[in-house]
């Protein structure tokens, strides 16, 4: 029971140390923001995850050049050791002694007890220990490649790389500002269909105040305030759906541009019909090079040429230089550096390795490569019909979307109209609360499809842009 407690208390401890960390953190206060469409791409572009890590990408082959780099720079490295021997290994070897010894006293005609010395027919073996308890080398060795075609062709390489992590990022970016220009104009437009729910509701509530008047006059019946009554409701509850549609959009919006949630954006740019229109299909001319995963593959294809002649570079002999210098020590006892001498060795070696037969691996490499080759080449003209058809089709979705706005337009102007001088007539008793009803409902009809097209107007024309390769 008393470790429960203990236990307890330790967890009540630490939930009141987080508690009183997080409230000695200031808060941070929501900021508010306002962007034309150009800031908040420019915001988006240093605050984005993928855009970031797209740009971290870059950094990181800089530093793969480094390392290839690295290897055409000489490689020099120091070390530093010593050996203890418990017991010094022992060498076995011929009696060369007693044989020399023996060879002399018979030549000699020497005589023994038992007559003159003979030569044995077996001397035996010397067992000897050679070296000392301790030994110490401390080394320099330098290596030098001279010659090496896969190196060299990895610095050529180098450029084209970076190059390619740089499209690569721009690919990144670009479809993080398509997003951002369709969110932030589809907010824009939005603010059209707020505008025109406001002045539904407004003439909606004149109608509802003229229909009570006229009901206490006695020259309308209940029905007909009833009706102008569930229409006022149900244009208020559209307007909160709008609303809220809208707030999500800007929480999407802050989110594709790495802002955080709590900070108020608002956006200063407009969207007229001359905007809309200006500029986009004069000159229908396009180069597939002007888009940014065209640029992409082009430097693909120029990786994989290089990677085919660092394979055919590695049927060339390679040739390195390397010098090792030494010192080393011999003791008896752990004195190393006390007394006693230090024996110098140098070397300088050079090293010419020439490929005979790997068993037609470089083959495999080089006939390998060609293939991943001839695929990008395929992917590049699969792109330029992919890109043949985004802009035909594009271009085709933004003429008719262009046509579709100004027919709503026109209709819902003349919806407008048709609403207004319903209105007077029935002001007038001329007109019955159905007719009413039925105009104003095909004036919300007629808005409804007038912001949809214009919807659908801003969403082709960034799509045509996007097909061209001249997004901004």
């Amino acid at each position: 029971m008393r470790e429960v407690r203990k236990i307890n208390l330790i967890v009540t401890m630490m939930l009141m140390l987080c508690i009183g960390a997080m409230a000695q953190q200031p808060a941070q206060t929501p900021q508010i923001h306002s962007f034309s469409v150009k800031e908040a791409i420019d915001y988006a572009t240093k605050n984005n995850a993928q855009v970031k890590n797209a740009l971290l990408d870059y950094k990181i082959q800089e530093q793969t050049n480094r390392q290839i780099t690295a290897a055409a720079y000489p490689q020099l490295n120091g070390s530093l050791g010593t050996t203890y021997f418990p017991d010094v290994p022992v060498q076995v070897f011929p009696n060369f002694i007693a044989a020399g010894t023996y060879r002399v006293l018979v030549d000699e005609g020497v005589n023994g007890s038992n007559g003159p010395v003979k030569m044995p027919s077996d001397f035996g073996y010397i067992q000897a220990a050679f070296g000392t308890k301790w030994s110490a080398t401390a080394s320099a060795t330098l290596n030098q490649i001279l010659f090496d075609g896969q190196v060299f062709v990895g610095l050529q390489a180098r450029q084209a790389a970076l190059d390619y992590e740089t499209r690569y990022a721009e690919v990144t970016t670009e479809n993080i500002k398509v997003n951002i220009y369709k969110i932030y104009y589809q907010l824009i437009v939005s603010k059209t269909q707020i505008a025109q729910i406001d002045a539904n509701i407004d003439r909606t509530s004149k109608l509802l105040s003229d229909s009570k008047a006229m009901f206490d006059n006695g020259f309308v019946e209940r029905l007909d305030v009833d009706k102008a009554t569930v229409q006022l409701a149900n244009l208020q509850t559209q307007k909160l759906k709008v609303e809220r549609t809208i707030d999500n959009g800007y929480t999407g919006l802050k989110f594709l541009m790495g802002m955080p949630i709590r900070d108020s954006i608002i956006l200063t740019d407009d969207l007229t019909d001359e905007k809309l229109r200006s500029g986009v299909l004069e000159g229908s001319n396009y180069k597939y090079e002007d888009r940014k995963e065209y640029q992409v593959l082009e430097l693909a294809k120029e990786l994989n040429e290089f990677n085919i002649k660092r394979y055919k570079y590695s049927y060339f002999p390679t040739a390195n230089l390397s010098s090792t210098f030494s010192k080393n020590a011999y003791r008896d006892q752990f004195n190393i550096f006390k007394k006693g001498d230090w024996y110098t060795g140098w070397n300088i070696g050079v090293n010419v390795s020439v490929p005979i037969f790997d068993g037609f691996a470089k083959a495999a490499n080089i006939q390998k490569a060609k293939l991943q080759l001839e695929q990008t080449n395929n992917q590049m003209d699969n792109l330029k019909l992919s890109i043949d058809n985004d802009v035909a089709v594009a271009q085709n979705n933004f003429k008719a979307a262009i046509i579709t706005l100004d027919y709503q337009k026109k209709n819902m102007d003349l919806a407008e109209q048709v609403y207004n001088q319903t209105k007077k007539k029935y002001e007038m008793g001329l007109s019955s609360n159905l007719e009413i009803t039925n105009a104003q409902a095909d004036l919300i009809t007629a808005q409804s499809n007038y912001t949809s097209s214009l919807y659908d107007a801003v969403i082709a024309k960034i799509d045509y842009v996007k097909a061209t390769g001249k997004l901004p």
